[in-house]
């Protein structure tokens, strides 16, 4: 059997590709796909391909810090949240780094302002990678 690395119930990651060094995210085994507070969504074509630019608060309880991020557009997908409501977002893929490891995972983009978490960390990016242990909290950066 492969031993997999613990991870806690929260974590920091950064998003390097879209400049977020540091970000605070809820490890969410519910959640299929990882999903990425982001607001003024602006989709745009550059050559052939689709990309978006978007503004994200990367700062819990902080409105005022604010960066642009621009991406591919790999999908765009009807996704539904806890409460059931469904809603269609664009997809981007991006190098996730969490303690040493790194990899590539898909992200959806909605507006999270009034959540607790700006980013959520899907099943999809840790399976196969880590092991949850939901008592405890940023293990991967001690």
């Amino acid at each position: 059997m492969k031993k997999y690395p613990l991870i806690g119930w929260r974590e920091w990651v950064s998003l390097p590709e879209l400049g977020i060094q540091k970000i605070k995210a809820k490890v969410d085994t519910g959640a299929r796909t990882s999903v990425l507070h982001a607001f003024a969504l602006r989709p745009f074509t550059e050559g052939n391909k689709a990309r978006i630019c978007f503004d994200i608060h990367p700062i819990q309880h902080n409105t005022e810090t604010v960066l642009t991020c621009i991406a591919d557009v790999i999908d765009l997908r009807w996704v539904s949240d806890s409460g059931g409501h469904k809603e269609e977002r664009y997809v981007i893929q991006t190098q996730i780094v969490m303690g040493e490891k790194s990899w590539p995972i898909e992200i959806t983009l909605t507006e999270r302002d009034t959540m607790l978490f700006r980013m959520l960390l899907g099943r999809g990016a840790i399976r196969h990678r880590f092991l949850v242990n939901p008592t405890r909290s940023f293990i991967t950066t001690k």
